[in-house]
């Protein structure tokens, strides 16, 4: 989840079709800025459509599974609440590097931790789990849907919260049929909202769709971060690794929609800006060439895939007893966690000019977005 309420983005207005065909004296005439931001708004229309729509309908199948009443409530009965819930987040985990800096609201509502919630919600906190307001979300169902799995170790960092109150099933009649008519209503409802908010704009603000995909990427080093001190995202389900990898494959997905764009900014020159020393092997000062800096982002998604890919399971690795961020021990860094952990800061680093999150940054100014600063 990103808080997206206190930024503030570039808005890219779009040309109408009637100023884009004027723009274009021919069809052999190489595509216009505005040609190509017409595409991209039909592109993030179009890509979008199957994840809003599953995001909604899982969120439906899995208010239809859960139990009226209290004498619902068995291990089977939420292991199929579980299937959808994955199947949500999913759907959510692929869309909001785009939606959540476009929809602020949505996002925290929908996908916002625990901690976030406590956060706002501190000193008191939302003594009630099973109703549509204080935390909500898809991380609120988690809590209640795995509080028999959920590692003890984040139980016991989540009760140092102020305004804690433990997960729990529902135990009356009542509880149960609110967290059906309820929590889990909200999340439909956000989930509505978002896909018809989305399949209504006639727009959207570009510059901060491709900050939001740029963010997600830096983003990538928190999540694993998080979970060497149990508050990594979904920490309930232990499915954080998951949640990473559905990440990028959105955000890959997303950008290819970006790059006829930005491989069109070949040798653009000082105007469109230069390319730090270091950055995917350039000389400090060199034009900013597009199709480079693809190849480039393209590398660093391979990167992080193959990084990924060596992590079985949809798990985070436990960290060893002894990791130290700052300072990892070499056996510690050449453990599972030791091994992912060092690769995404090396692979999405901000202040490393060949990173992703740096060159994406490169394509941003070639396209005339804003970069995206790590806080």
């Amino acid at each position: 989840m990103h808080d997206y309420r206190q930024l503030s983005f570039f808005s890219c207005t779009l040309l109408g079709v009637a100023v884009v065909a004027t723009a274009c004296s021919s069809s052999s005439s190489p595509k216009t800025d505005a040609e190509f931001q017409a595409a991209l708004v039909s592109g993030m229309r179009t890509s979008f459509v199957g994840d809003l729509s599953n995001l909604v309908s899982a969120s439906q199948a899995l208010q239809k599974a859960a139990p009226d009443n209290l004498a619902g409530w068995t291990d089977t009965a939420v292991a199929a609440m579980e299937t959808p819930w994955i199947a949500a987040r999913t759907a959510y985990e692929h869309i909001e590097g785009a939606t959540a800096p476009i929809y602020p609201d949505i996002d925290y509502s929908i996908d916002s931790r625990y901690d976030d919630f406590m956060a706002a919600l501190a000193p008191t906190g939302d003594s009630y789990l099973f109703d549509d307001v204080g935390v909500t979300g898809m991380h609120a169902v988690e809590r209640i849907l795995y509080v028999k799995v959920t590692p003890p170790s984040v139980v016991t960092y989540e009760a140092t919260l102020p305004g804690y109150v433990a997960a729990a099933w529902p135990s009356t009649d009542a509880e149960a049929s609110d967290f059906k008519t309820k929590l889990v209503q909200k999340q439909i409802a956000d989930a509505q909202k978002l896909e018809t908010d989305w399949e209504g704009a006639t727009n959207y603000d570009l510059g901060a769709a491709f900050q939001g995909l740029v963010s997600l990427m830096n983003e990538q080093q928190e999540k694993v971060d998080k979970a060497s001190t149990d508050q990594e995202e979904s920490r309930y389900s232990q499915r954080t690794m998951a949640d990473i990898r559905a990440n990028l494959a959105g955000t890959e997905k997303i950008y290819a929609l970006f790059q006829p764009w930005i491989r069109s900014k070949k040798a653009a020159g000082a105007d469109a800006g230069t390319v730090d020393a270091g950055a995917g092997g350039a000389d400090a000062g060199a034009p900013l060439d597009g199709t480079q800096i693809d190849a480039n982002i393209e590398q660093g998604f391979a990167t992080l895939e193959t990084l990924y890919g060596m992590v079985s399971g949809d798990a985070i690795p436990q960290p060893p007893a002894t990791w130290s961020s700052e300072n990892p021990s070499p056996t510690d860094a050449q453990s599972p966690f030791g091994v992912l952990y060092l690769g995404v800061h090396a692979a999405v680093d901000p202040n490393s000019p060949s990173s992703i999150v740096s060159q994406m940054n490169d394509a941003a100014v070639l396209l005339g977005f804003p970069q995206f600063t790590a806080e």
